[in-house]
């Protein structure tokens, strides 16, 4: 009996994770530096946080660290930086919060520049998407059923009257 007839088999997703790894991360405290620095960004992301500080995180150079964390995670380091604080500002444009209040939360210098890189990312301003955001809000509060599920309202599953 082979001692591999109680482990699962590994899906294609995991085969290529760790076929980079071994090609790329041979060494375990390499890729334990890239995800401190990944982290790194994910919890400051709102500081003015540049390369040489994530580089830094991570104990390499400025170079070693661009390839590394591209290889790892399919952007640059500044690239993830940026679609985190525009995926954070995303859901701040929820509020009522003013755009230059947001932008700066988020960590962006001048709000030209969040405006523009909002606008590359999602495909509408910041003004624009916060007024979407409120119109779909007013229409899901005068008409809650268009905004469930398809299947919850085909399956029978959304009763008008309810037994609770």
């Amino acid at each position: 009996m082979s001692a591999n007839t109680d482990t699962e088999p590994i899906s294609f997703y995991q085969q290529q994770f760790f076929k980079i790894k071994e090609e790329h991360f041979f060494k375990d405290y390499l890729y334990a530096r890239i995800i401190k620095a990944k982290l790194f960004i994910d919890n400051f992301y709102y500081d003015p946080i540049d390369l040489d500080a994530m580089a830094a995180e991570a104990h390499f150079s400025k170079f070693h660290f661009i390839r590394l964390f591209k290889l790892t995670y399919g952007k640059t380091p500044h690239q993830y930086l940026t679609s985190i604080r525009i995926e954070k500002a995303r859901l701040l444009l929820q509020s009522p919060l003013a755009i230059s209040t947001i932008c700066f939360w988020v960590g962006f210098d001048s709000i030209s520049s969040f405006t523009s890189l909002f606008k590359k990312m999602t495909g509408l301003t910041p003004s624009g998407f916060q007024h979407r955001q409120n119109k779909l809000r007013r229409v899901a509060g005068k008409t809650p059923i268009q905004w469930l599920p398809w299947y919850f309202t085909q399956t029978g599953l959304y009763t008008k009257k309810s037994q609770f």
